[in-house]
């Protein structure tokens, strides 16, 4: 059997199929068989991965220049408040029935994730739903707070009615100012710069809209609610069981220090828009994304409660192929017509995508692919590629 190259390329893709729960790969490996006994036809899924790679995103390797072409064109003041690195090129993994199938490109590189760190974020937001720490999705969220914070950012008559639930699917509408960047100046609304400021008011839940700021005061909300650094929260309940690395790390903004419980923390950002944001490895992505195809368990353990992962997956009104951030579901399968309509994907600028399919017991990350189109067609060739599609 021809072995798959290992090549370097500016998306980053792993794909992961699996069939049972019976393997979960140690702290440091992961086992290896070859692609046909995987139930894959070699040839289709050697060609999947040559196709992927002529895909690589064409912008900037330098992601801080890239973010500035990117967001400084359309957004006022716009700076990067956290830390960037230059990126690598497309690479990736493919994984079948919990065995990898296929590996290339510099897998081991610690990365930006950008948006996928939302999917961090509200896993965290979920451990503390599953403690008990959040009673109900549905509660509003400033009674959890203390009184400074309440007043400060749920004290308005628009802000009030906000609840978990909102900030989780990005229906919040929350209007404000945190860490130096007003809610409007993300991505903002109106014909001219002087709209920005004055853009239509929605009442919370029924209108969504893709916005850092919002999920960045979800991350200061969560963090109120866990009294300790959500990075570590996440390593010592979700990265250390499931045998990650060391090598992730999870980045605020120097804006978003704050005294905590007389120390100083830092409120970690959802995303990479200004800088920060999760840096991590494929092949810790890798095993993110397959504790999720596994339910939530990993090797006998309960992680993440089957109840969470069905709330995540379900659409809110305002956005039927949004669930929880950033869980894009494929409602219909309109947004990826190749894929089960009950595939997932965790997307971030770039792009970073980590596909997930139950149906085929398949997971999928990408990094750096250039478009929607191009990660379509990739994950219809290996579908495609499936000699034994069902499970």
């Amino acid at each position: 059997m021809k072995r798959l190259p290992r090549l370097v390329f500016g998306a980053f893709f792993v794909v992961l199929v699996a069939r049972g729960a019976d393997y979960f790969p140690p702290r440091g490996e992961w086992a290896r068989k070859p692609p046909v006994a995987l139930g894959f036809d070699a040839a289709k899924l050697q060609a999947a991965i040559d196709y992927a790679i002529t895909q690589e995103n064409p912008s900037s390797k330098d992601v801080a220049e890239d973010l500035r072409a990117t967001f400084g064109k359309r957004e006022p003041n716009y700076r990067i408040v956290g830390p960037t690195q230059p990126r690598a090129a497309l690479n990736g993994i493919i994984v079948r029935r919990g065995y990898v199938a296929a590996e290339w490109g510099d897998t081991q590189r610690t990365d930006m994730t950008h948006s996928v760190t939302k999917t961090f974020l509200t896993t965290v937001t979920g451990l503390a739903w599953q403690r008990g720490l959040i009673r109900d999705v549905n509660d509003r969220v400033a009674p959890y707070l203390p009184t400074r914070d309440r007043e400060r950012l749920f004290g308005s008559e628009h802000n009030a009615p906000i609840t978990w639930d909102h900030l989780l699917r990005q229906t919040s509408d929350w209007s404000g100012t945190l860490w130096g960047i007003p809610d409007w100046a993300d991505r903002p609304v109106g014909a001219t710069e002087a709209d920005y400021p004055n853009r239509p008011m929605h009442a919370p839940g029924t209108y969504f809209k893709y916005n850092d700021v919002r999920i960045n005061l979800l991350a200061l909300c969560t963090l109120h609610i866990w009294r300790r650094p959500l990075p570590e929260v996440l390593r010592t309940e979700v990265m250390d069981p499931i045998g990650a690395s060391s090598t992730w790390r999870w980045f605020g903004y120097e804006t978003s220090w704050m005294d905590l419980d007389g120390q100083r923390v830092q409120s970690v950002s959802g995303g990479g828009h200004f800088g920060g944001g999760m840096f991590i490895s494929a092949w810790d992505l890798a095993r993110f994304g397959y504790l999720f195809l596994r339910h939530g368990r990993w090797d006998g353990r309960a992680i993440m409660t089957e109840k969470w992962i069905e709330l995540a997956r379900t659409p809110g009104p305002a956005n039927p192929t949004y669930g929880f951030a950033n869980w894009y579901l494929n409602t219909g399968r309109k947004p990826m017509p190749p894929a089960p309509a009950t595939s997932v994907t965790f997307r971030g600028n770039g792009a970073n995508i980590v596909y997930i399919d139950w149906e085929h017991d398949v997971l999928l990350v990408v990094r750096w692919i250039r478009s929607s189109d191009a990660l379509n067609s990739f994950v219809g060739q290996v579908l495609g590629a499936l000699t034994e599609p069902r499970q």
